[in-house]
């Protein structure tokens, strides 16, 4: 029974680090771009996007398409960055524990 006890009170804190991650989470940004700089975009490390910033010298009618094309290339630089970030954060709270194959955080 004592092992049962330890074991409710490590998941009792590492439910609290994770509320802590998530919290620092919102807090922190990460960068993406594309076109060497071109567009760029950063998001919080909850995969919100808060800027956007796009070189004038791309703001031209007959590029609409490539310009459209490094914005998506741009948040997926960002995204990819913010899961590396999220990951990082939980091995911290988990211990290097590997989470399941498939296992999403709740944000």
């Amino acid at each position: 029974m004592k092992n049962l006890t330890e074991m409710m009170k490590q998941v009792q804190s590492m439910q609290s680090r994770m509320g802590d991650v998530q919290e620092k989470l919102g807090s922190e940004t990460v960068y993406g771009q594309s076109g060497g700089g071109k567009v760029k975009v950063t998001m919080t490390g909850k995969l919100a996007v808060v800027d956007l910033s796009i070189d004038p010298s791309l703001m031209i009618a007959e590029d609409k398409q490539i310009l459209e094309d490094l914005i998506i290339t741009a948040l997926a630089d960002a995204k990819t960055k913010a899961e590396n970030l999220v990951a990082e954060e939980m091995k911290a709270v988990t211990g290097g524990i590997s989470l399941p194959p498939g296992f999403k955080l709740p944000f």
